[in-house]
């Protein structure tokens, strides 16, 4: 499954958003989206869970709940919508 993360941090790394969701189960990626310009996390970011289970149990739990003084919004994440290009 996978999940989206938002309201992170922005000093959060990869390694320790896969940390919060590996005490939950098995995570094959997590993600931190960064500004193509600056580098700088957007403050969210995606992890994908091989169980879905797993993933819903980290989803309730981890959901509101404070990292570094921020609480996350954790969800199923969406399809991705087509946008137009802006360039």
């Amino acid at each position: 499954m996978n999940i989206y993360v938002g309201n992170l941090p922005y000093r959060m790394t990869e390694d320790e958003l896969r940390e919060a969701f590996a005490a939950y189960g098995e995570v094959t990626s997590a993600r931190v989206i960064t500004d193509r310009e600056s580098g700088r996390s957007k403050g969210f970011g995606f992890v994908e869970m091989s169980d879905n289970s797993d993933a819903q149990t980290a989803i309730d739990e981890l959901n509101g709940k404070e990292m570094q003084g921020r609480p996350l919004r954790v969800n199923e994440a969406r399809p991705r919508e087509n946008r137009p290009f802006r360039g």
